[in-house]
């Protein structure tokens, strides 16, 4: 969301004139909501040209609420789908009708605009607008023999593996835990998966307050914060005395590491799955192993499908269904040369598709609307 955001922002900055108004660290969050209507009131009282409004988040959605008491520009919001779907009631209730009460919604994906028009935003509002990926990622060099750094890094020799890679946070949704339990002992023993994605360890005290709160809201509060809550079920079957060798994870890798792994690796997965009260946005991610030339294989769920365009830029697999995954993973590893040729369609569809300039266009389109 931060780098989409930084792209919505560079690239409408080349067309108009654009006034942000960013966290930026230099004071605690808390504070910078607390004197948001303030800091708008100002901006708008030295900039008169200002004609329109952008929220990029359900987050600035909720604190940006009170802004129709100072100002009558129209105001559009950006939701990626967990800022819909949250399972609170109060946010549901009280929330919810009032996000729709905005001049216009841009949804990240057509799973995100469902989400609104289920709870009775008006259509007529309501305009899905896909992310886009940086397209240059795939230009980079290639470090040659990337494949035996990470190896050394692990303590093991990758050199005669086939690769899959998994990248995010391990929150339940993601499916990771159910990929490594269910679907990785079907495969090959040659095929080893890679998880890519920050761990717990980099949240102890958000960690410690949660178990001090009930379940719900526990649970609440950690589908906002984004925190790994499935990890330690990950860990634990990657402890399994059969998955010696058969998975490692990586944790948070510099953005370099992280491109030149899936430059390196055979297949990427985004196994997610069904879970009540969350969703995939977009999926980004996909995007990004696509644009690095690496085949794709996803769950067809949620707003995945608005990133991954099945026999495109990846293939589309049923969610949750494990005899399937292991069926079609097994194809593709088999024979190298449609698993390249998957890669480089996949690289150029992404590429022709989802570019940022491509999703600049879409907001400008929307705002032109209003303004």
């Amino acid at each position: 969301m931060q780098k989409q955001s930084f792209e919505l922002i560079r690239g409408m900055s080349r067309r108009v004139k654009v006034h942000t108004l960013i966290h930026g660290g230099d004071a605690g969050k808390w504070k910078f909501f607390l004197t948001l209507k303030r800091r708008v009131r100002t901006i708008l009282a030295e900039n008169p040209g200002i004609s329109i409004i952008h929220l990029n988040d359900g987050l600035m959605g909720f604190f940006s609420l009170p802004l129709r008491q100072i100002t009558d520009l129209p105001i559009v919001v950006t939701l990626h789908g967990l800022d819909v779907v949250m399972p609170a009631h109060w946010f549901q209730t009280r929330i919810i009708p009032r996000f729709a009460a905005y001049d216009g919604v841009i949804a990240v994906s057509t799973a995100t605009a469902k989400a609104c028009l289920d709870r009775g935003f008006d259509p007529a509002k309501v305009t899905v607008v896909p992310n886009g990926v940086d397209t240059t990622l795939g230009d980079l060099p290639v470090v040659p023999n990337y494949r035996a750094v990470i190896g050394r890094r692990l303590g093991v020799d990758l050199s005669h593996k086939k690769l899959l890679v998994m990248l995010g946070r391990p929150v339940p949704r993601k499916g990771f835990n159910w990929f490594v339990r269910d679907v990785l002992p079907c495969l090959d023993p040659d095929v080893v998966c890679l998880h890519i994605g920050p761990s717990s360890a980099t949240m102890g005290f958000k960690n410690f307050l949660l178990r001090l709160l009930p379940f719900d809201l526990g649970r609440q509060l950690a589908l906002i914060f984004g925190m790994p809550t499935d990890e330690p079920a990950l860990r634990r079957e990657l402890a399994k005395p059969g998955m010696a060798g058969r998975a490692y994870r990586l944790g948070g890798l510099p953005f370099k590491d992280l491109i030149q792994t899936l430059m390196c690796a055979d297949l990427y997965v985004m196994p997610n799955i069904k879970v009540e009260g969350d969703m995939e946005g977009f999926g980004l991610a996909a995007l990004e192993a696509a644009i690095c030339g690496l085949p794709v294989a996803a769950a067809e769920i949620d707003g995945i499908t608005d990133a991954v365009q099945d026999g495109k830029n990846g293939i589309l697999l049923p969610p949750g269904d494990a005899a399937e995954w292991a069926r079609r993973i097994t194809e593709l590893l088999a024979d190298p040369v449609r698993l390249k040729a998957m890669g480089r369609a996949g690289k150029e569809f992404t590429a022709a598709n989802y570019s940022w300039e491509k999703m600049v266009d879409g907001y400008e389109a929307v705002f032109k609307k209003f303004v």
